[in-house]
């Protein structure tokens, strides 16, 4: 039974999972597209749309709760330029839209191991 088990471990230790989710997100907010398998698209798809709506919130909010809101997402992004363009385009370019930001499209599998890729993608207006 999986009773509260929550998240996908992805066949690595905790360290080593949370080092990879940072590092993909940060690289798809940096290139607005990434090309992985579809159980790694899946795992940081939630998490990017969870810091775009707080970088939305954070804009509209007072400047105390802005700053709070740069620093959670400083605290989860490897790049300081990445936070910025979060902040500064990204919630931005999506503060009419209520959510949905990401859209994922299967590519097929990749040759060497036939894993399921897809290539996760900012949604444009």
């Amino acid at each position: 039974m999986r009773h509260r088990v929550a998240g996908v471990h992805l066949g690595r230790s905790s360290g080593h999972r949370t080092a990879l989710r940072r590092n993909l997100v940060t690289e798809f907010l940096r290139t607005e597209k990434i090309r992985t398998t579809r159980a790694k698209a899946a795992a940081i798809r939630g998490q990017a749309e969870r810091m775009i709506t707080s970088a939305k919130r954070g804009n509209a909010a007072g400047e105390a709760k802005a700053v709070h809101a740069r620093r959670l997402a400083a605290a989860k992004l490897n790049d300081p330029q990445i936070v910025k363009k979060l902040f500064d385009d990204i919630a931005k370019r999506y503060a009419e839209r209520p959510g949905g930001y990401t859209r994922l499209i299967k590519v097929g599998p990749r040759l060497g191991d036939a894993a399921e890729m897809v290539i996760l993608e900012l949604v444009e207006e």
